[in-house]
């Protein structure tokens, strides 16, 4: 294994053998987001240059949750719980040689298309093999989301430092209850 792979697997590991892990499934009509998207993906392609896909909104949902329950985007360090007022969001980026979570750094102060274009510019950047560890440190919530034609179940493993972690199991038209806090 190269050293990224490497690290990956020793900290997935370690968090296997430290942390308890939860999952649950929640399920809601995803319609009002599909048409959004829909009525606004050309526009956006035209005057910024990049695809509107459903990663932007299921990034920003999650700021806003993270805004309103503090804990859920905070780490246990040592004895104490250390709260963030930052949003260093890990998104799952497939790649030739495997899934990565590389860092969008204070998504809590992006636009839908900023995120856009910080996840476009890393998924380039990992599929050119060009990830360093920076890019794939200090992540403080990750998002995972697997699109668009499959409902399917996912059990993750919780990183170390992470009190939660979202998976975003959907078909074009279900997604987990963050969607009502978009409208």
């Amino acid at each position: 294994m190269n050293r990224m792979r490497l690290r990956i697997a020793e900290r997935l590991k370690q968090s296997q053998n430290a942390a308890a892990s939860l999952t649950t499934f929640n399920e809601i009509d995803m319609s009002a987001l599909v048409a959004l998207r829909k009525k606004y993906k050309d526009n956006v392609l035209n005057d910024h240059g990049v695809k509107l896909g459903f990663m932007s909104f299921f990034a920003r949902a999650s700021v806003l949750a993270l805004k309103e329950i503090p804990v859920a985007n905070a780490s246990i360090e040592g004895e104490e719980i250390v709260y963030r007022d930052y949003v260093d969001l890990s998104v799952a980026v497939a790649t030739p040689k495997g899934l990565v979570t590389p860092v969008v750094r204070n998504a809590e102060n992006m636009t839908l298309v900023q995120i856009e274009k910080e996840i476009a510019a890393l998924g380039k950047k990992a599929k050119d093999g060009k990830l360093t560890l920076e890019d794939m440190a200090g992540g403080t919530f990750t998002m995972y989301a697997l699109l668009p034609h499959v409902f399917v179940f996912v059990n993750k493993l919780l990183f170390l430092a992470r009190m939660v972690e979202f998976s975003v199991p959907c078909s074009a038209h279900r997604l987990s209850t963050f969607h009502r806090r978009l409208f």
